[in-house]
C-alpha cells in the first residue's frame, strides 16, 4: 500500500469471479470517489473468459487470467476481492496467498460497495441540500430580516414577506423592479446617496465581495427608518456574480417579545441546517473510516479460519489452546474496535431531539476524536490531546456540541498539509466558572480582512464547490445557544487558534 504525494493512500487489488459483482465494482472504483483513498484493481480472473466482468476488465486494460494463483505474481498486491461466493475458493485463496496479500471475502465486498454508495450519493447532494434548501427555504421563505435577491441589472428577482412588510408594496409591484426606483425613486443606480454612504449592491458587482452600508428607507409610507444592509455575491461555477443577496437589519427596533419569537423561529431553522451539516461530516467519515474497518473485519476472517483448522482434531496440545486464547483475545478487541466506529457512525448520523442536560465536556471531545483520528493518521498529521484532569460539566446538548468541535476540527485539518500539527485543549476556568476549549492548528491561516465576516452564512474562501460557508456559521450560533463565546486568533501562514467558553454546569442556568 503506497500513499501519494497529494495524500492519497493507494490500494492495489485484484477480484476473483468475473462476473456481474465484478462489473459493478469496477463501475464504482472507476468514479474515484474517496478523497484519501485510492483504489486501483490491478487483475480479474474468472475460469469463464466470458464472464461480463472478465470481459470489462479486459477492455480497460487490466491483467485477466482464468488461474487465480496467477495473481498472487502482480507486483505490489496488496490484496484479493473474492466474489464468487464459493466457500471452498475463498479457503484455498486464504491458504495459498502470500503473507503480505490480504483476502476480502464476497459478504465484505458487499459491504464495501454500500459504503462507496453511501458516500456517492451524499457528496452528490451536498451543494443541492446546502445551498437550494437553505438558500430558499431558510433565509428567503422564514427568515423575519428582509431578504431581497438582485439580478445584476438592479432588477428584483426575489423577496420574503417581511421585505414586502418594511417597504408597503406587493409582491407583483416589487418583482422586476429596479431596486434604485423602488426604494430611492431614482432613475439610475444610487453610486453615492445624500447621506454620503456607497451602495453596498453596487460595491458588490464592482468587487466580487460582500459589502455593507445604512440605509434610510421608506417604511411603507411610514416615516422613514435605518437599516444595516449587507450584500453577499452569488457566483457560477466560473466564478462570476449573476446574483447579489441583500440582507436588511432594522438597527432601531427594540428587543421585544416579537424578537423572542424570531429567535425561536430561527433555533427551528439552524436545527435542520445543524442535521444537514451533520451529513455532509458523515460522509466525510465513512470516506476515512471504510478502510479502517476492513482491516480488523480482514484480521477476523484470518483468525477465524486459523481457529477453525486448528479445532478439526479431537485434542489440543497446551501450545494449541495457548494460541486459541491468544487468537480469541485479538478477535475480541477487533470486535470491539469496529463496533465502536460502526456505533460512532450510527449516532452520529441519526437525527436526534434537543436535549440540554449535564454532560462532561471532556466526553464530547473525546467521542469527537475517535471519530476523526484515522483522518488524521491518513493525512500525516502530529495530533496532541490535553483534556483537563478534572470534569468539565456543562448544560448543554451532547449532539449539538459534537457538531460544533467537529466543524473546526475538519476545517483545522483541511487548512493543513501532511505534517501538520493539530492541538486540541480543555481546561477549566475556576474563578470565571468557565470551561475552555481550544482547538490549534499550524495551516495557512485567515487574512485579517476575513476575520471580521468568518461566522456570517455562506461567507467562505474556498473555491466553488469545495465549501459551502455555513459550517462557522452553525459553530457560532450552536456556541451562542449554550451562553458561551467563540474568539478566534489567526496568523497568515502559521496557523489558526479557536477559543470556546461555556459556563460551567452550575453558572448555566
Amino acid at each position: 500500500m503506497n500513499q501519494r504525494p497529494s495524500g492519497k493512500v493507494t490500494l492495489k487489488l485484484a477480484i476473483v469471479g468475473g462476473g456481474r459483482a465484478c462489473k459493478f465494482f469496477l463501475k464504482l472504483v472507476s468514479l474515484g470517489n474517496l478523497p484519501y483513498l485510492q483504489i486501483d484493481i490491478i487483475g480479474v480472473c474468472d475460469i469463464n473468459p466470458e464472464a461480463e466482468g472478465f470481459c470489462m476488465a479486459q477492455q480497460l486494460g487490466i491483467y485477466t487470467t482464468t488461474d487465480f494463483k496467477d495473481l498472487f505474481k502482480l507486483k505490489d498486491l496488496d490484496g484479493i476481492i473474492e466474489l464468487t461466493n464459493n466457500r471452498d475458493v475463498l479457503v484455498e485463496l486464504i491458504q495459498l496467498r502470500p503473507a503480505r496479500v490480504g483476502i476480502v471475502e464476497h459478504n465484505i465486498g458487499r459491504l464495501l460497495r454500500n459504503l462507496f454508495t453511501v458516500d456517492q450519493k451524499l457528496r452528490s447532494a451536498e451543494q443541492q441540500i446546502v445551498f437550494e434548501k437553505a438558500v430558499r427555504d431558510f433565509l428567503i421563505q422564514q427568515n423575519q430580516q428582509c431578504i431581497v435577491v438582485i439580478n445584476t441589472d438592479f432588477t428584483i428577482e426575489a423577496v420574503n414577506d417581511a421585505y414586502l412588510t418594511t417597504v408597503g408594496k406587493t409582491r407583483d409591484e416589487v418583482i422586476g423592479t429596479p431596486c434604485y426606483r423602488l426604494i430611492h425613486g431614482l432613475d439610475a443606480p444610487c453610486d453615492t446617496l445624500s447621506n454620503g454612504m456607497v451602495c453596498p449592491m453596487l460595491e458588490t458587482l464592482r468587487t466580487g465581495r460582500s459589502a455593507k452600508g445604512i440605509h434610510s428607507v421608506p417604511m411603507g409610507g411610514k416615516a422613514s427608518a435605518f437599516h444595516d444592509i449587507v450584500t453577499y455575491p452569488v457566483r457560477n461555477s466560473k466564478g462570476q456574480t449573476v446574483r447579489v443577496i441583500e440582507i436588511w437589519m432594522d438597527i432601531a427596533q427594540e428587543i421585544t417579545s416579537r424578537w423572542e419569537k424570531r429567535e425561536r423561529e430561527l433555533k427551528s431553522d439552524l436545527n435542520k441546517l445543524i442535521q444537514e451539516d451533520r451529513l455532509i461530516s458523515l460522509g466525510k467519515l465513512v470516506a476515512s473510516c471504510v478502510h479502517e474497518i476492513n482491516n480488523p473485519i480482514q484480521g477476523l476472517l484470518t483468525f477465524s479460519h486459523l481457529m477453525k483448522k486448528m479445532l478439526v482434531t479431537d485434542q489440543l496440545t497446551d501450545d494449541e489452546i495457548s494460541e486459541l486464547r491468544a487468537f480469541s483475545g485479538i478477535m475480541a478487541d477487533e470486535l470491539e474496535r469496529c463496533g465502536k466506529i460502526i456505533s460512532g457512525l450510527l449516532s452520529f448520523s441519526r437525527e436526534t431531539h434537543i436535549a440540554f442536560k449535564d454532560i462532561n465536556l471532556n466526553e464530547v471531545i473525546s467521542s469527537v476524536v475517535d471519530l476523526i483520528r484515522h483522518r488524521i493518521e491518513l493525512q500525516d498529521l502530529s495530533f496532541r490531546l490535553d483534556l483537563a484532569r478534572e470534569p468539565l460539566f456543562v448544560h448543554g446538548d451532547t449532539n449539538r456540541l459534537q457538531q460544533c468541535f467537529l466543524n473546526l476540527v475538519f476545517n483545522a485539518i483541511e487548512a493543513m498539509g501532511p505534517g501538520g500539527r493539530l492541538e486540541i485543549r480543555s481546561t477549566g476556568i475556576t474563578d470565571q466558572r468557565l470551561a475552555e476549549v481550544e482547538i490549534r492548528d499550524t495551516g495557512h491561516g485567515i487574512p485579517r480582512k476575513h476575520l471580521d465576516h468568518i461566522f456570517d452564512p455562506f461567507f467562505t474562501t474556498k473555491a466553488m464547490g469545495e465549501g459551502t460557508g455555513m459550517g462557522l456559521s452553525i459553530v457560532y450560533g450552536v456556541v451562542k445557544n449554550h451562553r458561551g463565546e467563540i474568539k478566534v486568533c489567526s496568523d497568515v501562514g502559521k496557523g489558526t487558534t479557536f477559543t470556546i467558553q461555556l459556563p460551567l454546569a452550575s453558572a448555566a442556568r
